[in-house]
């Protein structure tokens, strides 16, 4: 395995810049979003789409740092039935035409969450059972049909782009949350669906990650290094749902973190062991969003933990 960074971090550098910052960081591998909510101040695709010299000329960045794309990153919400919800949709697409110009093979991406029924705008993130009311069942399974169509059709269009992988990151509030939900996609569309595997959003939700990566053997496409802590005494008041903003910390019954200050050391070395028997040998890619520290800190905190504990 090779460390990646995620650059949104690194969003107030312009494009050379931030490559200079990466390095001397001592990764050669960047995920840059080009589609979806993500920040995208790294890759301005509609330009790098219009304009031939300006794709050489940002390749030619890459190539004279001996640098290159781990994936193209492209979450968000392209089922959400609004102009913005399309607008989300065709960033995608324009993500996979791109990658298919640089010559990438994985996009990273979010299953995204359509409302509840044809007429609904709202979208919504069925938790509880679907037993009762008795609209829950249905509204469910009226969500499944639209994710799987969409992710049919997308998937077709990354294929003739030359895309190979659509690296799914399990993120709660989406259809794929889960390892079993992950699965159920992968059935339905085929195997260029897998997971991100992110391993903080499994925390946070009480799911084991390690025993997630077993059930995802041969699926795994992409790793997210990315921590989760629960907080003490909080959590224990209120369980862990927590709809608080991200940027009150200090009220939060969990918050992302940089890398080993949730889990241990141990325990990275024993989710990247794992990881690896599970047939995965590619990029981990830092995502930094701890909130209780600097930037800087969190990204070398986050660093030294990873590179002490990837499988390499």
């Amino acid at each position: 395995m090779q460390l990646a960074l995620c650059t949104d971090v690194l969003a107030n550098l312009p494009f050379p810049d931030m490559l200079d910052k990466v390095k001397s960081l001592g990764i050669d591998a960047v995920e840059m979003t080009a589609g979806g909510w993500g920040a995208r101040k790294h890759v301005d695709t509609a330009a790098l789409l219009a304009d031939p010299a300006k794709l050489e000329a940002f390749q030619g960045e890459l190539t004279r740092r001996s640098m290159r794309i781990s994936a193209l990153n492209t979450s968000c919400n392209p089922l959400w039935p609004s102009a913005t919800g399309e607008e989300y949709k065709k960033s995608m697409y324009d993500c996979a035409t791109l990658a298919g110009k640089l010559g990438v093979k994985k996009l990273v991406a979010m299953a995204g969450l359509p409302a509840g029924n044809e007429t609904d705008t709202t979208p919504n993130w069925i938790t509880s059972t679907v037993s009762w009311p008795d609209f829950m069942a249905p509204a469910y399974a009226y969500q499944w049909e639209v994710t799987i169509k969409f992710w049919k059709e997308f998937a077709a269009h990354c294929k003739a782009c030359g895309v190979e992988q659509i690296a799914i990151e399990e993120f709660p509030g989406t259809m794929v949350w889960s390892a079993s939900t992950l699965l159920k996609l992968r059935d339905a569309v085929g195997p260029m669906i897998g997971i991100n595997l992110d391993p903080s959003h499994m925390m946070v939700l009480g799911a084991d990650p390690i025993a997630a990566a077993r059930a995802l053997r041969g699926c795994i496409f992409h790793v997210h290094g990315k921590d989760a802590r629960i907080e003490r005494q909080l959590s224990d008041v209120d369980g862990i749902l927590e709809p608080r903003p991200v940027t009150e910390p200090a009220e939060r019954v969990w918050n992302y973190v940089a890398v080993g200050c949730g889990k241990d050391l141990q325990w990275w070395k024993e989710f990247f062991s794992v990881v690896h028997m599970m047939g995965y040998d590619g990029d981990v890619s830092l995502e930094m969003e701890d909130l209780t520290m600097s930037v800087e800190a969190g990204l070398q905190t986050s660093i030294d933990a990873l590179n002490a504990t990837i499988s390499k």
